[in-house]
C-alpha cells in the first residue's frame, strides 16, 4: 500500500478515535455506568460497545477488513487471505476506565501484511492524540477535540516524536493493573545491570506512547496480552525509531496471526 493511501487512511482513522472518544467520554461523566463480564472474565461497559460502533461508522466503508475486540472475530482460514487490516482496541484500559483513573485510549493501527504501519491512540479525557505512519513519522498533539481532517496541518502543530529528553537514570514503564511476578523479575535484573533505574506505572496503550515520546526506556510485557492492546502502540513507537520484539529475540510482533495473544514482548527506545 502507497503512502498516499495511508495517509487519507490516517485521516478517517484520526477522525475514527475523535468520534470514539466523545462517545467514551458521554458515559464517563454519567452519574453511573453498567459493568458486564465477557465469557473471557474481561470486564465491558456500554463505552467499549459505543466506541465501537462509532469507528466502525467511519472505517467499515473503505474497503479494508476490521478486526476489533467488541467485533465479530472470523476464524483464520478467512482471515488469513487479509492483505491489510484494521485492528482495533475501541477503549483500551477498560479496567481503568472503571476505576475513573483517566488512563484509557483508543487504539486504531492499519496493519500492512501482518506488520503495522500507522496507527492512532487517542487519550478522550486529555484530548491527546498520537498518531503515526512509517514514512510519516509519529507525533503527539495535546486538546485536539476537533479538527478539519487538514493531516499536513496537523503535522506542523504537533510535536515529533521521539522528544528530547537526557537522564541519567533508566525508565522502565510497567502495567498498573498486570504486574506479574515475571516482570517483577526483569525489573530487578535491570536494577542490578544498571545504575539507576526507577519503575513508572501507567495504564492501558499509554505505556507504549512513553516509549515514543521518549519519558521510558524499557516497558516489558509478560503475560497475556491481546493484538488490538498493542498494534496501534506499535506503529506509533516503530514510527518514533522504537522497537517492538517479542522477547529473547529480533523478531517484531506480527499481527493478524491464528492465535490473536501476542507472546511476551520487550518495547524498547
Amino acid at each position: 500500500m502507497n503512502f498516499s493511501r495511508r495517509k487519507k487512511l490516517l485521516v478517517d482513522a484520526i477522525s475514527a478515535s475523535l468520534l470514539a472518544g466523545k462517545e467514551i467520554l458521554d458515559v464517563y461523566e454519567s452519574e453511573d455506568f453498567q459493568v458486564q463480564l465477557k465469557s473471557d472474565n474481561t470486564p465491558l461497559t456500554i463505552a467499549d460497545q459505543r466506541a465501537h460502533n462509532a469507528i466502525v461508522s467511519v472505517i467499515d466503508n473503505l474497503g479494508i477488513p476490521i478486526l476489533s475486540e467488541e467485533g465479530e472475530h472470523l476464524n483464520y482460514e478467512e482471515r488469513q487471505k487479509w492483505e491489510q487490516c484494521w485492528i482495533v482496541d475501541p477503549l483500551d484500559g477498560t479496567k481503568e476506565f472503571i476505576k475513573r483513573n483517566d488512563e484509557f485510549t483508543v487504539n486504531i493501527a492499519l496493519v500492512d501484511k501482518e506488520t503495522p504501519v500507522s496507527g492512532v491512540i487517542y487519550v478522550p479525557v486529555y484530548e491527546q492524540l498520537y498518531f503515526a505512519d512509517v514514512e510519516l513519522g509519529a507525533y503527539r498533539i495535546d486538546k485536539i477535540s476537533e479538527w478539519d481532517k487538514d493531516l499536513d496541518a496537523l503535522v506542523h502543530k504537533a510535536d515529533r516524536l521521539p522528544l528530547k529528553n537526557e537522564r541519567n537514570e533508566t525508565l522502565i514503564v510497567g502495567s498498573r493493573s498486570h504486574m506479574n511476578e515475571e516482570t517483577k523479575q526483569f525489573i530487578e535484573k535491570w536494577k542490578q545491570d544498571k545504575n539507576e533505574v526507577k519503575l513508572i506505572s501507567k495504564g492501558s496503550s499509554l505505556k507504549l506512547c512513553m516509549i515514543a515520546e521518549n519519558k521510558a526506556d524499557v516497558y516489558p510485557r509478560f503475560g497475556p496480552i491481546m493484538e488490538w492492546d498493542t498494534a496501534a502502540g506499535h506503529a506509533i513507537v516503530k514510527a518514533s525509531g522504537g522497537k517492538v520484539l517479542q522477547y529473547n529475540t529480533n523478531l517484531e510482533l506480527k499481527y493478524n496471526k491464528k492465535d490473536l495473544m501476542n507472546p511476551s514482548f520487550i518495547c524498547t527506545r
